[in-house]
């Protein structure tokens, strides 16, 4: 049965969660309820995955140690498919974990046992990211591509469709709103949101590849995205938004 909490008609922000612990489910939903969030919660994925055929949630808190579905797999799915910020949260602390679950697209990752206070202050950085621009400037056009942002979606100058993830295509929008200006990496954790360190700068070396590739850039001489040693990016792309 769908939660009644995805069909409300409130603008607060809707954050699901994932996880096969009821104690956790618990915990969460009553601290961002008391927050201000609406909240819909799921023991099983494939519940999960039924809810989102009706509805988009603003944020996603996903368990990996799921009884019905490898929950990394879910992650790589959401990515691909939703809209919605993806925050991790699991007893897997890792470094490999933690650098898996970023690159399959997730947007943050939280290690168990947590606070919810710290949980709610991601879920509040990731509704404040890129990921929810003003809905008038949603397609971007530059060097024969169109940037889709509303369907996560690339198109070259034939017609040719790919789609990108909801994490690359934060990195790609803050490409966009500054060409041809140099974007450090302490610009990009703070716009982006998420812990700097290690598995943040992993993380955007991933995107950031995978865009360059599925823009069909030359990895030794991108064309688009320059990598300036030591400072940061520069996108010398010529942008037009409607």
């Amino acid at each position: 049965m769908t939660d009644p909490a995805l069909n409300a008609t409130t603008a607060a922000p809707l954050v699901t969660i994932l996880d096969d612990e009821p104690q956790i489910r618990a915990m969460l939903s009553e601290a961002l309820s008391d927050a201000g969030f609406r909240t819909a919660a799921f023991a099983r994925a494939t519940e999960f995955e039924a809810a989102l055929r009706h509805t988009t949630p603003d944020v996603c808190l996903v368990d990996l140690g799921l009884p019905d579905r490898d929950g990394l797999a879910v992650v790589h799915r959401l990515a691909l498919e939703s809209g919605a910020a993806i925050i991790i949260i699991s007893g897997r602390a890792q470094v490999q974990d933690r650098v898996t679950g970023l690159e399959l697209g997730a947007d943050d990752y939280i290690i168990k046992p947590f606070d919810p206070a710290e949980v709610i202050a991601r879920v509040r950085a990731r509704l404040r990211s890129p990921k929810a621009p003003d809905r008038a400037q949603n397609t971007a056009r530059f060097n024969g591509w169109t940037a889709h942002f509303d369907s996560y979606m690339l198109t070259d100058e034939n017609g040719e469709e790919v789609p990108f993830s909801h994490a690359e295509g934060e990195v790609l929008r803050l490409f966009l709103n500054a060409p041809k200006r140099l974007i450090s990496r302490q610009q990009m954790q703070e716009t982006l949101g998420g812990a700097a360190g290690d598995s943040f700068d992993r993380a955007m070396d991933v995107r950031i590849s995978r865009l360059r590739t599925k823009l069909g850039e030359d990895p030794k001489n991108p064309r688009l995205i320059k990598t300036i040693y030591g400072a940061g990016y520069i996108f010398l792309g010529e942008v037009t938004w409607s």
